[in-house]
């Protein structure tokens, strides 16, 4: 029991010192403060990446879409023809036969 009561009073003793030392927790803190600024900036460059790479296929999906459009009025039969052999194509891979 006297041994129990010694522990408690050095641990005590550590906290409550009132000299200051908290040094250690507040490198901690300011370490984890620099870690979570470089995540934080890594997420936001991250996502303008993102962002500039979606606006970058939207374009070229708008720019496909335009040149499909100018084939199939410029050759409608054909595209008709590549439609039905394309439909074909799919429907027999779908039916599993």
């Amino acid at each position: 029991m006297e041994n129990t009561h010694t522990t408690q009073s050095k641990l005590q003793g550590k906290q409550g010192n009132g000299s200051g030392n908290n040094e250690p927790v507040e490198r901690v803190a300011d370490s984890a403060h620099e870690t979570v600024d470089k995540i934080a900036d890594a997420t936001h460059s991250a996502a303008d990446a993102i962002s500039e790479k979606g606006g970058q296929l939207q374009d070229l999906q708008e720019e496909w879409m335009e040149n499909a459009r100018e084939y199939i009025n410029k050759n409608p039969v054909t595209s008709v023809g590549i439609a039905i052999a394309g439909g074909f194509l799919l429907s027999r891979l779908l039916s599993g036969r």
